[in-house]
């Protein structure tokens, strides 16, 4: 563990406004890397993903993961007591981070420019659906939507297939590092070049259309439209899943010149390793159906167990597909404490992944797991001035 005088963000003062995963995964991965991080949540219900998917005493584990180290306070910012209290908390604020539908904030008083007066060095990140401009920025927008909108949806598949989504919220993941990154990047122009405060605009369809890779160079220069591949990976040869024996798969991504050479002759095709039309990614693109039926003949004849094993020998590049159970207890995921054990509030056990990245000298940590709904309320008031008398008014009113 980490003491708090080593964090690279101690002293880092975060508010989180918000729900679910974008806004508030971004503070989660501030917040891992000591800043202190404020999370305001509606008084009665909080962040509604306190309850998504499987549940402990009527809390989701996710919460418990996604929420650790932040400070929950209740407040409701459609009060005018409410906005009032977070305009002072933003006041001490570095960074806001917030992921309402664009424009909601600046109808309640909250908007970048209201902010940006009130805190001329602050930086606010902003994640939406569309982006803060643009014809659809008035639209509501969840991953979904943009894993489709930004081209991700339409690879995703077997070509004689309707496209299918990734089994969790990418475009989300993807915009709250987009996030990160920018919050980094202007605090270090603040603190380096003297800068004023700035607002990071991140829209989820351009997280997602960020890593697509050389998709619209290609349809640009040639009007090629990339179609779904189902495991393979287009243009790239041999990268594929096998089946084996034991009907389950063994990946193999043996694409370089020289690891395709060591690959063929592993699976007994020296022949193939020879052939002088395969000896670059070009030739073996236009050969794959035989290069991948030539691998399926060898791996359908072994258990992948041993599939893998002669293939790591050969030092070719492989591995299996992971369950979650897979994941528990494979020793390479320990070896690094990518699972690490903690306990819930009523003492039973509970691993959580790992932090990442891994710094050398500040690394990451867990000081708590994911917080009661408004467990920081007084104390977070506390240190803008407002007594025990005074929150127990606000109680009785609903703003907090």
């Amino acid at each position: 563990m980490t003491s708090e005088n080593q964090t690279p963000l101690r002293g880092v003062k975060v508010i989180e406004m918000g729900s679910l995963i974008a806004g508030p995964f971004a503070a989660a991965l501030l917040a891992q890397f000591g800043a202190e991080v404020v999370k305001i949540e509606a008084p009665g219900g909080g962040d509604p993903l306190r309850t998504w998917r499987k549940l402990h005493n009527g809390t989701s584990y996710w919460w418990y993961s996604q929420s650790r180290n932040k400070k929950s306070l209740t407040l409701d910012l459609k009060s005018k007591q409410g906005r009032e209290i977070a305009r002072e908390l933003i006041k001490r604020a570095d960074i806001v981070i917030e992921n309402f539908r664009a424009g909601w904030l600046e109808s309640v008083g909250l908007g970048w420019e209201d902010l940006s007066r009130l805190n001329p060095a602050l930086i606010m990140v902003r994640i939406s659906g569309y982006g803060q401009t643009g014809p659809y920025h008035s639209r509501p927008g969840f991953a979904a939507i943009a894993e489709s909108m930004g081209g991700l949806r339409y690879l995703s598949g077997f070509p004689d297939r309707p496209p299918v989504r990734v089994g969790v919220s990418l475009g989300d993941s993807l915009a709250s590092l987009y996030g990160v990154i920018g919050a980094l990047l202007a605090l270090h122009h603040r603190q380096t070049n003297r800068g004023r405060g700035q607002f990071i605009d991140v829209a989820l369809y351009e997280a997602v259309f960020g890593v697509m890779e050389s998709l619209i160079p290609e349809f640009s220069a040639l009007g090629h439209v990339r179609e779904r591949a189902g495991a393979s990976l287009p243009g790239i040869s041999p990268s594929n899943t096998y089946p084996c024996k034991d009907q389950r798969y063994a990946i193999v991504a043996g694409n370089s010149d020289g690891i395709f050479v060591r690959l063929m002759r592993a699976i007994g095709r020296g022949d193939l390793a020879e052939d002088p039309r395969l000896a670059r990614n070009d030739g073996r693109v236009e050969h794959a159906a035989m290069i991948d039926e030539a691998i399926a003949a060898w791996t359908s004849q072994h258990d992948s167990a041993e599939v893998l094993s002669r293939l790591e020998a050969a030092d070719v590049p492989c591995g299996k597909i992971y369950t979650a159970a897979d994941i528990y207890e494979d020793r390479q995921y320990r070896a690094r404490d990518m699972i690490q054990r903690f306990s819930l509030p009523d003492g039973t056990p509970i691993d959580l992944p790992g932090i990442v990245p891994k710094l050398s000298e500040t690394p990451g940590e867990t000081r708590w797991l994911g917080p009661v709904l408004g467990e920081h309320t007084e104390e977070v008031l506390a240190s803008i001035g407002i007594d025990a008398a005074e929150v127990a008014e606000l109680r009785k009113q609903g703003v907090v």
